[in-house]
């Protein structure tokens, strides 16, 4: 009994470490410690005292951390009381709390009773969808048969193509022969749906590991790899699906060489929510963001870099025949654009969590066929990470993550304003997953090889405070690194902005044609009406998402006569013929202030996502003018809630503007504000407006043209994207050198 006291006042103490927190963030890190005390319960006596001290948080309603905290500590608790606990949590419990019991089931030995609760939540989808799928693979492996059952009943109770599709791919997490048999089943069977048949194929390609395939090599069944054939032979939609499938089996069988170069080095970057190739297509475009614009100049600089990377792999979303046409010529020298195959429409970064497995699949796939990996660079705390981590971890590719502070410097500023409270925050858990993402990319940063930070004003504060890492631990491998523009392309478009302006005449007498980004802005000013032309222009650019900010900048801007009077508002980004639910909602704040359909005799022209090119094009256009229909000595204006470097603003300064952006993280670093731009509090409109007021002032200043040459010039010396490139180049290296003392260490 005395025993069992100490378990549980070990955990009591825990427990009043996660409510005595002094902020959320470090609630959320003393979880951790709380589950640690709660595992140390070694039998009966001590696990009944444990349930009862974490089911004491679970029942109050005034503080959601601690009953998150104390849930999540459940899982950790091996004894049948902790699971019956996590099993009434899931069935009766608050709303905000039965993600985090699916999630800590994980860690509890197989349940039956919980069985069909999982199976219903994988049914629903969604974030806890995807948790489900997590404990359901992880029961598997101990327990197969279990699961194969209660999938298996699932797919007699439903006919819903998407809830059918992502049961077989649970299915597909399960062990043995029983479960390839099902799934070749459904992959022939001409009742189901294409959705479902294709899950099924792509899994018939990656069956789980056992123990047995790790001591005696794999050998695929000669009935999938026939089926699988047979498919891939067909004219059909699937027939790609299918041969993937068939070259997953046959690497499998016969592993790629691993032999690792000295010199010749390859590094895959990841961006999972966008399609991205190298004319950046799709940029501005749903999540298509400054991550994947940063990720192709990055790529192509990493081949020019010292020391010099061979090989980039730059992966994102894409369909089966895409990822194999792309994985033919992966071996060679060069930049990579590779596909990971995503069946139907592709969903929003925060609702792409049930996309875990098939971007396992996809990106395990490319890092095996690579042969060769040096290095893994992961950027956030998504879906794509998860899954990324997970398939580097099987592979032993390094690591090296970019640690920013999302979500955590948005939920400060919440809890500092009173919107996040310990009252609420579960609420906003539930949508946003703030806790998981916090646990994710603390594991992320503990995993990594390497971790890269971007300058921030308080770097070491913000670390700290923001995502609990101490700079000043020697384990710790980290480096500071800002990011960088392509320069080149940014000379160009004011070589191009200033040599011919509409009206121009060429040597001939005839008038000099613009370039096609010119001439696509040039008849977008021309739809202003008469009495807006010649006014400067006031350019955003970015995705329409709320932490953009535009819908806030439209309402800034036309709450204040003295400045939409004084420059037009342009807006780049977003997909107005089809937009996504955060584009759309955006639009609708748009329209509630100005109606859209006559937005431009307002002054506002919303000119939807463009090319990289295009977008830098312009903004040369928005500082030197055009004409008679837009005058120079424009300004860029940043409205983001956050930004953690800012590319855009980067690119903007470098075309000579000055710029409005967040007062908070990486921007405050390079913009001097009252002299290259205005830092201002973005959140409000009032003070947003404002600065763009103020900076409108300082681009007409008398010393604005030596003003912005001194801009140009720090930006060329300081954020070009081959410094970039030769910094992380040394990150790289530093890390395959590491891995390969290791490794020689082992071996010796």
């Amino acid at each position: 009994m005395e025993r069992a006291t100490m378990s549980a006042g070990t955990t009591r103490v825990a427990l009043d470490g996660v409510r005595n927190a002094p902020s959320l963030l470090e609630g959320m890190r003393s979880i951790e410690d709380l589950s640690d005390a709660a595992a140390a319960s070694a039998d009966a006596n001590d696990t009944a005292a444990t349930v009862r001290v974490l089911l004491s948080a679970i029942l109050d309603p005034k503080d959601q951390l601690a009953a998150i905290g104390a849930v999540l500590a459940l899982g950790g608790v091996r004894h049948e009381r902790a699971g019956s606990a996590l099993l009434t949590v899931l069935r009766e419990g608050p709303s905000y709390l039965r993600d985090h019991a699916v999630w800590a089931l994980g860690g509890c030995e197989m349940l039956p009773r919980a069985l069909p609760l999982l199976i219903e939540a994988v049914i629903a989808g969604d974030f806890r969808g995807m948790l489900a799928q997590r404990t359901l693979e992880s029961w598997a492996l101990r327990t197969p048969d279990d699961v194969r059952v209660a999938v298996a009943r699932g797919l007699a109770t439903t006919t819903v193509t998407a809830a059918r599709a992502r049961l077989v791919e649970t299915l597909g997490l399960v062990p043995g022969d029983a479960t390839q048999a099902l799934l070749r089943a459904v992959a022939v069977g001409d009742l189901e749906d294409l959705t479902t048949r294709a899950t099924a194929i792509a899994a018939l390609g990656d069956p789980p590991p056992t123990r047995e395939r790790r001591e005696k090599g794999f050998t695929p069944s000669a009935t999938t790899t026939s089926v699988l054939i047979m498919l891939a032979s067909q004219q059909s939609s699937l027939a790609p699906v299918a041969q993937l499938a068939l070259d997953d089996l046959r690497s499998l069988a016969e592993p790629q060489s691993t032999t690792r170069v000295d010199g010749d080095r390859t590094v895959a970057q990841l961006f999972l929510h966008a399609d991205i190739d190298g004319a950046l297509t799709h940029a501005g475009r749903g999540d298509t963001g400054g991550i994947a614009t940063l990720l192709v100049h990055l790529g192509d600089a990493l081949l020019r870099a010292d020391p010099p990377v061979c090989r980039v792999l730059t992966l994102s979303r894409g369909r089966s025949a895409a990822a194999l046409t792309a994985l033919a010529d992966v071996a060679k020298p060069g930049h990579h654009y590779l596909s990971v195959p995503l069946w139907g429409p592709a969903p929003q970064a925060a609702r792409a969590w049930p996309l875990w497995v098939a971007a396992r699949r996809g990106i395990r796939r490319v890092l095996r066929v690579a042969g060769q990996v040096d290095a893994l660079h992961l950027r956030m705390a998504d879906v794509g990470s998860l899954a990324a981590a997970s398939a580097a971890h099987e592979l032993g590719v390094p690591l090296v993550l970019t640690l920013a502070p999302d979500p955590h410097a948005l939920v400060a500023a919440r809890e500092e304003t009173g919107e996040l409270t310990r009252s609420n925050v579960g609420d906003a858990d539930e949508v946003e997953h703030l806790v998981f993402r916090d646990s994710l990319l603390r594991q992320l940063a503990r995993r990594a090889d390497h971790v890269v930070v971007f300058p921030r004003p308080e770097l070491e504060h913000d670390l700290r405070d923001l995502l609990g890492i101490d700079t000043d631990d020697e384990t710790l491998h980290l480096s500071v690194v800002p990011e960088g523009i392509n320069l080149p392309a940014v000379d160009a478009a004011i070589e191009d902005a200033t040599g011919t302006q509409p009206g121009d005449e060429g040597a001939d007498g005839a008038t000099a044609p613009a370039s096609p980004a010119l001439a696509e802005l040039d008849e977008l000013l021309g739809t202003l009406p008469a009495e807006r032309r010649g006014l400067p222009l006031a350019i955003s650019v970015g995705r329409l998402h709320p932490v953009k900010g535009m819908a806030t900048l439209v309402a800034a801007w036309a709450s204040r006569p003295d400045l939409s009077s004084r420059c037009n508002l342009l807006l780049v980004g977003g997909d107005l013929e089809e937009p996504n639910d955060d584009e759309r909602g955006q639009l609708d704040l748009i329209e509630s202030v100005i109606p859209t359909d006559s937005a431009a005799d307002a002054g506002l022209l919303l000119a939807g996502h463009r090319p990289n090119g295009t977008v830098t094009a312009w903004l040369a256009a928005t500082r030197h003018g055009r004409g008679e229909t837009a005058a120079p000595h424009g300004v860029y204006v940043s409205a983001s809630l956050k930004e953690e470097f800012g590319i855009a603003i980067l690119e903007a300064m470098a075309a000579g503007l000055v710029v409005v952006a967040p007062g908070n993280g990486g921007p405050a670093t390079y913009v001097t504000s009252g002299e290259t731009g205005v830092l201002a509090d973005t959140a409000s409109p009032e003070a947003l407006a404002a600065a763009v007021v103020a900076a409108l002032d300082l681009a007409s200043a008398p010393e604005a043209d030596s003003t912005a040459e001194r801009t140009m010039a720090t930006v060329r010396d300081r954020f070009g994207i081959d410094t970039m490139a030769a910094s992380l180049a040394e990150v790289y290296e530093r890390v395959a050198a590491g891995r390969h003392t290791a490794a020689g260490g082992r071996a010796s």
